[in-house]
C-alpha cells in the first residue's frame, strides 16, 4: 500500500502565504504524478495543481499565486500558496499516482492512486 500524508495547513489572513507539504510512502516503485485538489463546503473537489516529470498545471484561479514543486528522491510535493484569498478556504487533499510493489515481487507490480486525509486551509478577510 501507498500512504499519503499532508501537512502545513492552517489559518492566515488574506494576502498571506502558506506552504503545504505532502509525502508518499510505502511500496513505491515510481510516481508518475502528484498534486493537490481542494474542496470547499458544499462544493465538489477540484484540481488546484498537478505535477509530472514533464509538466505542471494549475487551476486558473491560482495561476500566478500558487507554485507546485516536487522532490522525486523523497516522494514529496509542496504547494507554495501566496496572496491567499478568502475563496481559497477549503480542505486541501494531496494525491499520488504511479506504480507500487505490494507483493514484493517485481513481476506483480500494480498501479496505485492514493489520497491523503486532507488539511484545512482557512483564509480570513
Amino acid at each position: 500500500q501507498v500512504q499519503v500524508v499532508e501537512s502545513g495547513g492552517g489559518w492566515v489572513q488574506a494576502g498571506g502565504s502558506l506552504r503545504l507539504s505532502c509525502a508518499a510512502s510505502g511500496s513505491i516503485v515510481s510516481i508518475n504524478a502528484m498534486g493537490w485538489f481542494r474542496q470547499a463546503p458544499g462544493k465538489q473537489r477540484d484540481l488546484v495543481a498537478g505535477i509530472t516529470a514533464d509538466n505542471t498545471n494549475y487551476a486558473d484561479s491560482v495561476k500566478g499565486r500558487f507554485t507546485i514543486s516536487r522532490d522525486n528522491a523523497k516522494n514529496t510535493v509542496h504547494l507554495q500558496m501566496n496572496i491567499l484569498k478568502p475563496e481559497d478556504t477549503a480542505v486541501y487533499y494531496c494525491y499520488a499516482a504511479g506504480t507500487s510493489n505490494p507483493h514484493n515481487n517485481y513481476e506483480r507490480l500494480e498501479n496505485f492512486e492514493s489520497w491523503g486525509q486532507g488539511t484545512q486551509v482557512t483564509v480570513s478577510s
